[in-house]
């Protein structure tokens, strides 16, 4: 399930509740906010809330590399290393440990 569908597009069943503390100015600012926005303030809230989530998840599971970065990336794919004693027998090690 994609958690990019924003909460008053989707056609699921709102069946879950979240409350929220804030206080009175906090209330008003949102509520002006939405307001402008032309939403009912608990669509405000959700949509922003969305947002940021959205925004927050893509930052921590997308890798973002320079030019450089991708060149070295793709060309070790390409082209990697030989694979050197010390790395054959950690594998090796790790075989016999965990029973492969």
């Amino acid at each position: 399930m994609s958690h990019t569908a924003t909460a008053t597009s989707s056609p699921r069943p709102r069946n879950a509740r979240l409350d929220a503390r804030v206080s009175s100015e906090q209330k008003g600012f949102f509520m002006h906010a939405a307001n402008l926005s032309g939403r009912t303030l608990s669509e405000f809230v959700i949509d922003s809330a969305q947002e940021a989530a959205d925004r927050i998840v893509r930052e921590h599971e997308i890798v973002r590399l320079s030019r450089e970065e991708q060149i070295a990336f793709v060309s070790a794919l390409l082209d990697p290393p030989e694979v050197s004693e010390l790395l054959r027998r950690a594998v090796a090690d790790y075989r016999r440990k965990v029973g492969v």
